[in-house]
């Protein structure tokens, strides 16, 4: 047996009456495995029906692991660590001071954590590149299984699209959630999930935190936005339930990953972001079901893996004020109880300020337990987090039943999702299998159908003659998006035409302006890619900049398409996204090679006074 086919019976020790079950289990799942097509999107369907034999060996194996599992290993399959550096036995320094000691190996086998997660800008440093993700996995997973209690982990990342997307190229990239909701495909929808699903499991990462379920009704949403599908529940209910079925249900278990919808009971109504506070959320709880709720059932009813929480008050909900992350009514009654949801529900960060404004880290984990909650996500302290529930336990404030029914949720995920069956990859097919031409084209097709005219009163669009030179100006700086200038200008420069980048910054200065008016005047034609325009007043005064020098002007909103109710350019444009795949699609579109296709998915209202709406959910402009 080679390390890319290991079995359950080879993973954990198990009782001699549920054996042969799972050995059948296992070879199958593997010999499908190893057969995964190398193009993610021609993935054939699986049988969606468990069979009672399936069920009936999932749960023996689950309690025979139990009951070996010391209290400290259930208690340690409950979280979900952060780990820094880019393999396995590399040895950094923030390990030492967070765990003490060296390797991300270290950790997994000191804390015997269920699970790990990956992160490329939160100063954890995990991410360069496919292929040393995919050794990077496969080096926890050996350390995982050859320490106790001998489980592979559940491997995660915020694989979302758009701006949240922590594998970049040479992986395929994706367009934003609410891009996708300017389509309007169900089908694109469940492509683009299958595709990235696909991709991050041939890495080793086999957890998902995606889609975004929220309904992004508040325009001010200062942290969701374009992660959102949109500001309509029964769009954002269409997709969401399409992603899940992408992402779960597009071949074999050991080829795909568990989706995770977030964030419960629904973010989009926010107008502070969870990370720095805790926001309120004032709707009523007949408005929450009928806004906030119906995502949240068609990615039940489409059998997603987990849930993820929401750091924020929800009175109407749960009058105590807790954060719907430690609520009970919230977590329990709602989502379990009447959502009748049986599958792991995840916190957000527990590093977050919204969850940690009322509580310390000792007792936070404890109370996201008592609320219902399965897998504890990077606690700021993670030998203290472990403590504490740890004292819970012995004191009586939690029972060890309560451990076990999330243990058990949580290895039932592990099952299911074949990480069982498949805990390796092989990490010589990772360039057979991640940003191959047929997955790019794929997202490229689907993205095209996206771009959406808001106003074109100056005929500009398409451009009827190919202008000589282009200045390429906006967001973009040192820290991100670095790159956004210079990827529309090569898309632009690919058409045979001279394309200047210049990347102004999220905030340009009164010289920046300057020389971008300057550099505009030995110009053809100037496009400026805008971000957030809401909070960044230099940003609008460097667009009225440019429209006054009185060359032709496309207005990008590369990110949120709220930005165009903000400065009255007479060509507006939302791409949702300042991805490379956004916008080459919104080249083909300047050009002609392609008709604008997408249409709004929320309201665009105008900047200086919020209730007027000036441009329409539906709204977009064709030729």
């Amino acid at each position: 047996m080679n390390k890319f086919q290991l079995t359950q019976e080879a993973v954990v020790p198990v009782h001699r009456s549920v054996r042969r079950a799972l050995t059948a289990s296992a070879a199958t799942l593997t010999a499908a495995a190893l057969a995964a097509p190398t193009s993610s999107a021609a993935a054939p369907e699986p049988p969606t029906q468990v069979t009672d034999a399936e069920q009936t060996a999932q749960v023996s194996w689950t309690e025979a692991v139990l009951r070996r599992m010391t209290l400290e290993q259930k208690v340690g399959q409950l979280f979900v660590a952060t780990v820094w550096g880019k393999s396995a036995d590399e040895v950094n320094a923030t390990n030492r001071a967070h765990y003490g000691v060296d390797t991300a190996a270290e950790v997994v086998r000191r804390y015997q954590v269920g699970g790990v997660i990956y992160f490329n800008n939160s100063g954890t440093d995990n991410v360069d590149n496919p292929r040393q993700l995919a050794a990077f996995s496969n080096g926890l997973q050996r350390a995982a299984l050859t320490s106790a209690p001998h489980l592979p982990l559940v491997v995660s990342i915020d694989q979302e699209g758009g701006n949240v997307t922590r594998v970049e190229a040479p992986a395929t990239e994706f367009p934003s959630s609410m891009a996708v909701g300017a389509g309007r495909s169900t089908a694109d929808a469940r492509t683009l999930a299958a595709v990235n699903g696909h991709e991050l499991r041939a890495m080793g990462i086999n957890q998902d935190f995606a889609p975004v379920a929220d309904v992004n009704s508040n325009p001010q949403n200062p942290v969701i936005g374009a992660r959102s599908f949109g500001a309509r529940p029964d769009l954002a209910s269409a997709l969401v339930g399409a992603e899940v079925r992408g992402y779960q249900a597009s071949g074999k278990p050991t080829e795909t990953v568990s989706s995770a919808a977030k964030h419960f009971p629904g973010h989009g109504d926010a107008a502070t972001d969870s990370h720095t506070g805790l926001p309120v959320i004032n709707r009523t709880a007949e408005q929450w079901r009928a806004v906030d709720l119906p995502p949240f059932r068609a990615a039940v009813d489409a059998g997603i893996d987990v849930i993820m929480t929401a750091h924020i008050q929800f009175p109407s909900l749960d009058p105590s004020g807790v954060p719907a992350t430690l609520s009970k009514p919230i977590i329990t009654d709602l989502l379990r109880g009447e959502l009748g949801y049986r599958g792991v529900v995840v916190t957000d960060s527990l590093g977050m300020q919204g969850v940690r404004e009322m509580f310390g880290d000792a007792e936070i984990p404890v109370r996201a337990l008592e609320a219902g909650v399965d897998q504890l996500l990077m606690p700021v302290d993670l030998g203290l987090a472990q403590r504490s529930v740890l004292d819970a336990v012995r004191s009586g404030r939690l029972t060890e039943q309560r451990i076990d029914e999330s243990v058990r949720r949580v290895l039932a995920l592990k099952w299911k999702r074949g990480i069982l069956a498949k805990p390796f990859v092989d990490e010589r097919a990772v360039d057979r299998r991640v940003g191959i031409p047929t997955n790019k084209a794929a997202i490229q097709r689907l993205t095209d159908k996206t771009t959406t005219v808001l106003r074109n009163d100056a005929g500009l669009l398409p451009l009827r003659a190919k202008p000589q030179k282009v200045l390429v100006a906006g967001i973009g700086d040192t820290v991100t998006p670095a790159n956004s200038p210079a990827n529309l200008a090569a898309s632009i420069a690919a058409r045979g035409v001279q394309a200047t980048p210049l990347a102004t910054g999220l905030k340009p200065n009164a010289t920046t302006i300057a020389g971008a008016v300057s550099a505009a005047q030995s110009h053809d034609a100037v496009v400026v890619l805008t971000n957030n325009l809401a909070g960044n007043p230099d940003q609008r005064a460097l667009l009225t900049a440019l429209l006054g020098t009185g060359k032709p002007v496309i207005a990008v909103a590369a990110q949120v398409p709220y930005d165009a109710g903000f400065v009255d350019a007479p060509t507006w444009v939302a791409t949702y996204s300042w991805r490379a795949v956004s916008l080459e699609s919104l080249t083909k579109v300047l050009f002609g090679e392609v008709s604008p296709r997408g249409k709004l998915p929320v309201d665009v209202p105008d900047g200086a006074n919020p209730s007027v709406v000036r441009y329409a959910f539906d709204h977009g402009l064709t030729w």
